[in-house]
């Protein structure tokens, strides 16, 4: 059923945060209008609609001083703070007894299956990115939905591959330790060429940040997409990766391991000197690692079509909001 007093279809008010640029980028994508909670200077989670990504016109940056005057039809919530304490802090009480969402980008944190999630209402729908987080967290009486990602490639990036190197991408490598694949880099780097891009990059040896814009072409000369961490979400670099061409070589953990096709569109194994093995092959043979590209390809672009996921999001925001 639509909002009660609006027409089916009208475009719906939505408040969330800024946690990641990427993902908030492809989730704008849905046709509502987002506004995003901002504070002065930007700091972490209130960046509102700033950076160098390319907004849309229904992307709204919202003040924290102003959003109590501000009418919304939704809240998705991305962060265990905002849902914990800013909902309190900022918003009026009507605003609270708004449709709810809690977007939760991660698996736990703690431990692996025994951890119960922080929003435990049913009230409130919560989103997960992948199934294995579904999976892994304990949801306890909040009613759950998987939104796979969805990424936008520009379509005239493809992939060339004539550097002898691979490539990852991964932020904070270097302070976010063993969870994020710091030694395992480490490890594959002293026996196969690696280049590494992301914030901070620089202090693991890496060659810095790429702007997100930038990433899809810069990625594109490489031979190959190496992912070292060992516990996270599916990392949207690795769908646009695969989008462009990259073959992927992984740890076979978490969502991967439904991804990544050995010896078909990249190879996943939690043997690293394994993998040490298949990137040599990909750096000698420029021609498999194409071939292994192009499916790669094909997958991330059925799978992780933009088209579905702004269809599974119209659903979910109507489900809660009818």
């Amino acid at each position: 059923m639509p909002l009660e007093g609006r027409p089916p279809g009208k475009r719906l008010r939505v408040l969330t945060w800024h946690v990641h640029g990427n993902y908030l980028y492809y989730l704008t994508q849905v046709p509502h209008d987002w506004y995003v909670l901002s504070k002065p200077g930007y700091p972490p989670g209130y960046a509102g609609r700033s950076g160098h990504l390319p907004w849309g016109d229904n992307v709204h940056d919202m003040p924290i001083t102003a959003v109590r005057a501000h009418e919304f039809d939704c809240i998705v919530f991305q962060s265990g703070s905002h849902y914990r304490d800013d909902q309190h802090v900022y918003l009026s009480e009507a605003q609270r007894r708004l449709p709810r969402i809690y977007l939760e980008h991660d698996p736990p944190q703690q431990h692996p299956t025994n951890t119960r999630h922080p929003v435990d209402d049913p009230g409130v729908l919560l989103v997960h990115v992948t199934p294995f987080n579904a999976l892994m967290w304990d949801n306890g009486n909040t009613p759950v939905r998987v939104i796979e990602h969805g990424v936008l490639v520009p379509e005239d990036v493809r992939y060339s591959g004539e550097n002898d190197t691979g490539i990852s991408v991964v932020n904070h490598l270097g302070r976010r330790g063993r969870r994020l694949g710091a030694d395992v880099f480490a490890q594959v780097r002293q026996e196969v060429p690696l280049a590494l891009v992301g914030m901070e990059a620089e202090l693991a040896g890496g060659l810095g940040e790429v702007r997100n814009v930038d990433l899809p072409a810069f990625m594109a000369r490489y031979r190959f997409f190496f992912n070292p961490i060992r516990y996270t979400s599916l990392g949207l670099a690795v769908v646009e990766a695969m989008c462009v061409g990259l073959p992927v070589v992984a740890l076979a953990t978490t969502e991967m391991v439904t991804v990544i096709r050995n010896r078909e569109n990249g190879y996943a194994d939690t043997d690293v000197q394994r993998l040490i093995v298949v990137m040599r092959e990909l750096l000698a043979n420029r021609a498999v690692a194409q071939k292994w590209g192009e499916a790669a390809r094909r997958l991330a672009r059925e799978r992780f079509a933009i088209g579905r996921f702004v269809h599974d999001w119209c659903n979910a925001l109507s489900l809660v909001t009818a």
